[in-house]
């Protein structure tokens, strides 16, 4: 159990990588392992494009704009929600499913996020590095081309994992006490914790191993969410088949 926990406190994100190809029997062995995750009503309700044409990986790091990930990366992927397959299985008794509404598109990021991450914790016991890229989300339509993905099927994040070249030091995640509250929400604490977690992480960004840099979490957040991010998905989603009802 303490050798479970050190693995998930241990977490980093990798974005070089040796080189070094993975073999597919480990793919497939780390997605059976990933299939093991809670899923809302069993439906699964995801799938995973496994790039291993050059072309396509190229393409898929430029359209992400983390191209420079893909080159050294020893496996790279397109993670997918996926109500095609709950389509067809309806299909087989006559019944057109209801896809396209909020609580399935919120059901369809739930299930890929979990598989996902049992993915992710399954390649970093076997001693691989990982990069979630939400950066699929920026051409999302041109992604859904180049894989083919049909109707009902939308790219919700790439990755990539490999041998890393070096290992980073661990981010500070928020405060505990942040995070939990106990009976009810409580809106009073954040100020004191949020005024301690900047000056924790600000420590960090000056004295780690690379890329120092001087800034906080509220700064960063603030920042962030100035501005609406990527307006377009809405559209998109809705040319994919989930018109939100």
């Amino acid at each position: 159990m303490n050798q479970v926990k050190e693995l998930l406190r241990s977490h980093t994100s990798v974005r070089k990588y040796t080189g070094e190809e993975i073999p597919k029997e480990v793919v497939y062995d780390l997605i059976e392992t990933a299939q093991m995750a809670a899923t809302s009503h069993f439906v699964q309700a995801y799938s995973v494009i496994h790039v291993t044409d050059p072309e396509k990986k190229a393409k898929l790091g430029e359209l992400s704009n983390n191209d420079f990930q893909f080159k050294t990366a020893g496996a790279s992927f397109l993670f997918c929600v996926d109500f095609k397959r709950l389509q067809i299985a309806g299909q087989k008794y006559n019944i057109d499913i209801t896809a396209d509404s909020a609580e399935n598109v919120l059901v369809g990021v739930a299930d890929v996020s979990l598989f996902a991450q049992n993915f992710v914790i399954a390649a970093e016991a076997e001693g691989y590095g990982i990069c979630y890229i939400g950066g699929a989300r920026n051409n999302p339509k041109e992604i859904s081309e180049l894989f083919n993905l049909p109707e009902y099927v939308f790219p919700m994040f790439a990755m990539t994992i490999g041998k890393p070249t070096k290992t980073n030091d661990t981010k500070p995640r928020l405060p505990v006490e942040a995070i939990v509250h106990e009976n009810g929400y409580d809106v009073e604490k954040y100020d004191a914790l949020l005024t301690q977690y900047d000056k924790e992480l600000g420590e960090y960004y000056l004295n780690r191993n690379a890329n120092q840099k001087v800034t906080n979490w509220t700064k960063q957040m603030a920042d962030y969410l100035v501005n609406q991010q990527r307006p377009f998905i809405k559209d998109f989603l809705a040319s994919q088949g989930f018109t939100w009802k």
